[in-house]
């Protein structure tokens, strides 16, 4: 089951889970951008990414970047402190790129489960450095050591407490750092990150404190139960020669066995994996569907398991389980696999939110979570600006429509790009960095 981790360290595939749309029925609600992004599939295109030849070539090395990696000890008040083999993450680590002399600042949040270091966040990093800012990378409040070292509830899904707990972080960074000479701070986030950078936002223009200036929401979702609903059944996907999940497993590796060999290396890369689909052993969608699905399996259980963990609820971990340095935890994260997103909200979010909203239920919870519970805000703010892709897996008609209405000319929607698929392609890029115009 390597692969499914060496892939989620290849492409950041966050958060995509929706049903295809279809551009044609769009296109007279939307404008479309058209583009020569090479991979039309939307489920090749979120796995595999963009082919190095699409990417900016003149960013820099982590060498010539003056970057270091610092943690904050914050120590959210909780119930229950942490366990003696959660201590690598009992304070929250982040990473800062600083610039030599005063500049522009902006903090990018990572996307479902992901760390401050991943892939994706780290070509942000790069291109916001290049373009001379200083640069701060924020974990996702989902990822398990935000969870266990900044979370004060430790049960992330409610966007505004999510948002709160990375505004104190944000606080605490710049209180950390203060010869950190900035001279405006911006803000950034992709995919589930991008849905808490508008929370962020929105709660800065009621009580200013970051005073943001450009805020860019790259392929947010706007219905995260939508999302997780679709999300869940990718895993779900008819694959016939596979018998279970680990015949899905065999089948992968069968696949990358087969065309290695005939390759005559073995070499994971974006370039290997555009390659390997138009090689005779190619996965279907089927095969595609539920390689992301199982991804995003992974990324749940680590939710479930690190929350259900730190608040001591007994559902995978036996309430009284002694968690040593040395202690096995594999078996609690298998069981962790059984339960989806649908089950964690199910079992633990909707719960903790009953303790204080006795008559909140799931379709209310979306609604306090979603991008429409901030509509007011979002149509307003001119200086915030949203970059999706007509085929994103994360969006259905009725998010386009929202989108649409609500951000008008401060929408790009690119014809397509699967979900994130094309956030390294140039003209993706570029119309990013376009938000940052003073």
């Amino acid at each position: 089951m390597r692969i499914i981790y060496i892939m989620l360290n290849i492409r950041t595939i966050c958060l995509c889970f929706g049903l295809l749309g279809s551009t044609s029925a769009l296109a007279s609600a939307l404008t479309i951008t058209p583009t020569e992004f090479p991979l039309t599939n939307p489920f090749m295109s979120t796995i595999a990414g963009t082919p190095a030849s699409l990417q900016p070539n003149q960013l820099p090395e982590d060498k010539y970047i003056d970057q270091d990696d610092y943690k904050l000890n914050i120590r959210p008040e909780r119930e229950f402190g942490l366990p003696d083999s959660f201590w690598a993450v009992k304070k929250l680590h982040y990473r800062i790129a600083r610039q030599p002399k005063a500049a522009p600042l902006i903090f990018i949040i990572a996307g479902t489960g992901a760390n401050y270091k991943n892939d994706t966040i780290e070509f942000l990093k790069k291109v916001f450095y290049s373009r001379g800012y200083h640069v701060v990378q924020l974990s996702s409040p989902t990822s398990y050591d935000f969870i266990a070292a900044a979370s004060r509830s430790a049960t992330p899904g409610i966007s505004s407490e999510d948002a709160d707990d990375l505004m104190r972080v944000m606080t605490a960074v710049l209180k950390d750092n203060p010869t950190l000479d900035y001279t405006r701070i911006d803000l950034a986030g992709y995919s589930l990150g991008a849905l808490h950078a508008a929370f962020i936002a929105a709660a800065d223009a009621k009580k200013p404190e970051f005073y943001f200036q450009h805020i860019a929401l790259l392929n947010p979702p706007v219905s995260v139960l939508r999302s997780t609903q679709q999300l869940d059944k990718l895993v779900q996907a008819d694959v016939p020669k596979a018998k279970g999940k680990d015949g899905f497993f065999e089948l992968i590796f069968s696949k990358l066995s087969r065309f290695f060999y005939e390759q005559g290396s073995v070499e994971l890369s974006e370039a290997m994996l555009y390659d390997f689909q138009r090689s005779s052993e190619a996965l279907n969608n089927e095969e595609m569907a539920m390689l992301i699905g199982s991804v995003f399996r992974f990324a749940a259980a680590d939710i479930v398991f690190t929350s259900d963990v730190v608040n001591k609820r007994g559902q995978i971990v036996p309430i009284d389980a002694d968690l040593s340095e040395s202690s096995s935890l594999t078996p609690y994260f298998r069981r962790s696999l059984f339960c989806d997103f649908a089950c964690y909200v199910k079992l633990q979010l909707l719960p903790y939110v009953q303790k204080s909203q006795p008559d909140l239920d799931i379709r209310h919870l979306d609604n306090i979570s979603g991008l429409a519970s901030i509509a007011d805000y979002l149509r307003s703010a001119k200086n915030v600006q949203v970059i999706t892709n007509a085929d994103d897996l994360i969006l259905q008609p009725v998010d386009f429509a929202f989108l649409h209405t609500t951000f008008g000319d401060r929408l790009t929607v690119f014809d397509h790009g699967g979900h994130l698929g094309n956030i390294k392609y140039i003209p993706y890029v570029e119309q990013m960095m376009s938000t940052f115009n003073d």
